[in-house]
This record gives structure tokens, C-alpha cells and sequence, in this order.
């Protein structure tokens, strides 16, 4: 079943938790919690809302989570907040007597949404016309399990942003060429570091099902997927800019799912879990303006007090679609599980899930 087709069969939220105090509901999750013990674990990623994030048993990136989920072999019952990748990827690696419920389907990725499995076999075909076997397809995490199973049957793997620099590397060592998807920025600032010039990297286009490319084709050895995370995009040279002139001080550390303009201005680029430990350790009374989600940026700007801490961007909204799941859909979800009734589970069929897990794997052998 595709997400279209699970969103046309959710239930509506029934009325009674709009309305509940929030202390009511928070006591009700906390009885549930302790109602179901080590049967129940709640995965929480870092971009979700404090009201859920408070009540998460591990918070994390959306692969480690997935990880700690296949770890934990006595949870019957694992209510990911996170996104519908996330749940699927979670689903992909734990056990058959495991459900994995996203108690609010809505909550999804846009940059995931951007290459479907269609789009991807219609591209592929031209540039197989276009390369021969030359090409090997890489993945980010952030995208569907069709798009991941695509990779692990055609001999490519997963990437996250902590390991895409190791598992492009590897990527050449099996073919010439790499596509890169669904992040096309991820892809260019991850190659550009490893030395290939930007004029050997051209873009494919899935809807106009046609490359983006001033040259001669043959000299291409990146291709990378048109698509890109709506929230990192809003960061700007701009915003560079301006922090430079009126707080010089400030170091700016940003998310490598920014633009390569971005990346190059800024002080440093790395992963979700870069981001928070470079803050961690930095020293107090340091200064930094960060480029990332702004659920985390909050989090991270309430966590260390005795730094001053900003919003690269400072009109930034959190990530819409990551901000789905909130308070009253996470009981809903944990109610309906006390009640005996399973909402909103996450489910990849098996020929999926298989070839899912080869690229899976592929990436966690080199871990």
C-alpha cells in the first residue's frame, strides 16, 4: 500500500483529543508508557516537537533510530515520531512480530517525495541509453523504500549525511558514474569535498526526464536527482551575508543539505549529529547561527544557556511536514494500541523490504 492510499484509508482524529487539556493528555501518555513497559518503544527524531520528543525513549537521527528500533527485540509495539520514511526504514529492520505505527500519516518528507519509483525506472532507462552499465545509484536515507530497494537491487546502497562521503567512495570503486538521489545537494557539496569539479556533475531532471548539463555528456561522473529538502533551501548566501556584517563573531555551522553557495560560505557543514555535538562541546560564551531545522535549532538554543545561539535564517518556520505528529495523535495512536487496535502501521511488503535491506546493509557493512 502507497502513502496515498494509507492517507485515503486513516481515520480522522477523533474530536475528544482536540479538546483534552494538555496536562491530560501528557498523565494519559505517561500511564500508557508505564502500562506496556519494555513492550512499547518510542523512537523520537530530532526535528519533532518538544510536546513528543518529552516522552521519547531514544532521540536521534532518522538511521540510528531505525537501528535502536531493530535492537530492541522486546517491543512489541514501536510508535516512531518521526516521518513515513523513517517508520518504513524502521519496519525494513526490525522483526516480523514488531509493528511500527507513525501515529499521524500525514507526517512525510519533501525532499523523499521528490523521486518515486516511476519517475526513477523511466530515468534510469535513459541513462542507461545514455551511459551504458556504468552507473551505480546511491540513496539518501531520506527517501522512500521503493527508491531504497531500486539501489540495493541494482547493486548501490543507502547513504546518510554523517557517511556519504565513505559510501561515495566506495561507490567508485564498483562504476565510473554515480546517481545521487534524492538530494541533489547532499550529493554536490559530498563530491565537491572528495575532489570532483562541478562542472563533471550534472542534474537529472525527473519531470522533464532530461539532464541539466552544459557539455559533453561523457565527462559526467555525478548525476544528481533534481529534488531538495524544502527547509535547508531557505538558508541563503544573504543570510551569510548579513550575519557576517552585524555579528562577525557569530560561527556559522550548517547542514550539508544546504546549497553549495551556502556550504561554501560557512564555517563548517556537517550532519544533524555534527551540528549538536560541535555545539556541545564548544566553549561557553561562544557564539554560532546555525542552518538547520528549527525544532532542533530551539532545542539546541534552550539546552546551552551559556552560549548565544541563532537561527542562521531568522524568519525560519519548522519543517511542516516533519512537524506533523503532535500530542493528541500520539495518544491517539497509544490508546488505540492499549484498546488492542493497531493504527496507522507502517508495512512494506517483502520483495520491497528485501532489496530495501541490501542497500541497507551494503552501507552498514562499512559503518
Amino acid at each position: 500500500m502507497n502513502v496515498l492510499e494509507m492517507l485515503e484509508n486513516q481515520s480522522s482524529l477523533p474530536e475528544r483529543y482536540k479538546t483534552m487539556a494538555i496536562a491530560e493528555m501528557e498523565q494519559r501518555v505517561k500511564e500508557i508508557k508505564e502500562y506496556f513497559g519494555e513492550k512499547l518503544y518510542i523512537p523520537g527524531h530530532h526535528y519533532q516537537k518538544d510536546e513528543v520528543i518529552q516522552f521519547a525513549d531514544s532521540t536521534g537521527d532518522s538511521l540510528q533510530l531505525a537501528q535502536l528500533a531493530a535492537e530492541n527485540q522486546s517491543a512489541d509495539y514501536i510508535v516512531f515520531c518521526g516521518v513515513h520514511f523513517m517508520a518504513e526504514t524502521a519496519d525494513i529492520l526490525t522483526g516480523d512480530h514488531q509493528a511500527v505505527v507513525l501515529p499521524d500519516l500525514r507526517a512525510g518528507c519533501s525532499m523523499a517525495d521528490m523521486a518515486d519509483i516511476h519517475q526513477l525506472n523511466r530515468g534510469w532507462k535513459i541513462m542507461q541509453e545514455q551511459f551504458g552499465d556504468t552507473i551505480l545509484p546511491l540513496t539518501y536515507v531520506n527517501s522512500t523504500a521503493s527508491i531504497k530497494a531500486f539501489c540495493g537491487s541494482h547493486g548501490g546502497a543507502t547513504v546518510t549525511s554523517s557517511n556519504a562521503e565513505k559510501m561515495l567512495k566506495w561507490a567508485f570503486t564498483q562504476k565510473e558514474r554515480i546517481l545521487f538521489l534524492p538530494d541533489q545537494h547532499l550529493g554536490r557539496n559530498t563530491a565537491y569535498d572528495l575532489g570532483i569539479p562541478l562542472e563533471k556533475m550534472a542534474v537529472w531532471n525527473p519531470i522533464e526526464n532530461t539532464f541539466e548539463y552544459e557539455g559533453n555528456l561523457e565527462d559526467v561522473q555525478v548525476i544528481l536527482w533534481k529534488g531538495h529538502c524544502s527547509v535547508h533551501e531557505k538558508f541563503t548566501v544573504q543570510n551569510i551575508e548579513h550575519l557576517r556584517k552585524t555579528n562577525p563573531e557569530m560561527n556559522i555551522i550548517v547542514h550539508p543539505e544546504c546549497t553549495r553557495e551556502v556550504v561554501e560560505l560557512a564555517d563548517m557543514a556537517g550532519s544533524t549529529n555534527y551540528i549538536i555535538q560541535t555545539i556541545e562541546n564548544a566553549p561557553s560564551g561562544s557564539k554560532w547561527a546555525i542552518g538547520t531545522e528549527m525544532n532542533l535549532v530551539n532545542r539546541i538554543i534552550n539546552t546551552h544557556k551559556d552560549k548565544e545561539i541563532v537561527s542562521l535564517n531568522p524568519h525560519m518556520c519548522p519543517c511542516l511536514t516533519m512537524n506533523r505528529i503532535d500530542l493528541p495523535h500520539l495518544l491517539w495512536a497509544l490508546e488505540s494500541l492499549k484498546d488492542g487496535k493497531v493504527i496507522n502501521q507502517i508495512k512494506v511488503d517483502d520483495t520491497t523490504s528485501h532489496d530495501a535491506k541490501l542497500a541497507l546493509d551494503r552501507m552498514l557493512s562499512r559503518a
